[in-house]
């Protein structure tokens, strides 16, 4: 009874958690599988910026062919350290050090998204501020007591989160504005979003042309009934 109990009351404040997360969810994520451009782009940003310390294991280089890119540019821009363009985005970290220096390993990021959405990844990415009581001196708005530090900060520059608005405030200029810097982690957001599920466009188009089939079908099956049984009362 008593973990029925916690249960129902775990339950009940759900939808209070789930309104206080949505809350800092202020903008939707730029996604637009279609946008090779933007893809590319945050390929490029995810390879300079993430891969040193997160994985990739279920993405290989070739699939980047599926947006644009040809081996020749793969190889020349984007993959180091000697791999091959069908192996694995591998990190380019040791474990052990990540452990040490972070207090856990860095996850793997092949299906972030897909794990906790877009929307989420897109704030975490804008949510960083400083804040001196956290070991690596950075926190987030989305990810309270955040391991990791804000590796972005000289691109956005430094905010802090003003306790009495719970908003964040550019103290510090980076090196782009904040629109640029919005523009760059959408980019990046879109290209993990691809990342997730590389094969999504693929798969909503033949969804499409499944729906399209089947609808013929009924329509074929409807009248074959109705052919069937007219001179049966």
């Amino acid at each position: 009874m008593k973990n029925m109990k916690k249960l129902l009351i775990a339950l009940a404040f759900l939808p209070v958690a789930a309104l206080a997360n949505e809350a800092k969810m202020d903008v939707s994520a730029p996604v637009n599988l279609s946008d090779h451009d933007s893809l590319q782009r945050g390929a490029k940003t995810f390879v300079n910026y993430c891969l040193s310390c997160h994985s990739a294991n279920y993405m290989r280089y070739n699939r980047l062919q599926d947006i644009g890119l040809t081996e020749k540019q793969i190889k020349e821009n984007l993959v180091f350290a000697g791999d091959k363009v069908g192996e694995t985005m591998q990190v380019g970290m040791n474990p052990k050090d990540a452990k040490a220096w972070f207090g856990a390993a860095p996850p793997d990021l092949s299906v972030e998204v897909r794990a906790r959405g877009a929307d989420w990844v897109y704030a975490y990415l804008r949510g960083f501020y400083k804040d001196d009581t956290r070991p690596s001196g950075w926190n987030n708005t989305v990810f309270d007591k955040v391991a990791m530090p804000h590796v972005l900060y000289e691109l956005q520059g430094i905010q802090v989160l003003n306790h009495e608005t719970h908003q964040l405030e550019l103290v510090k200029a980076g090196r782009m504005n904040p629109q640029e810097y919005d523009a760059f982690v959408g980019d990046l957001t879109n290209y993990m979003t691809y990342m997730a599920e590389p094969k999504q466009q693929n798969r909503k188009h033949t969804g499409i042309w499944v729906l399209l089939i089947l609808g013929v079908l009924l329509v074929m099956a409807k009248k074959l009934k109705k052919e069937y049984w007219k001179d049966i009362k």
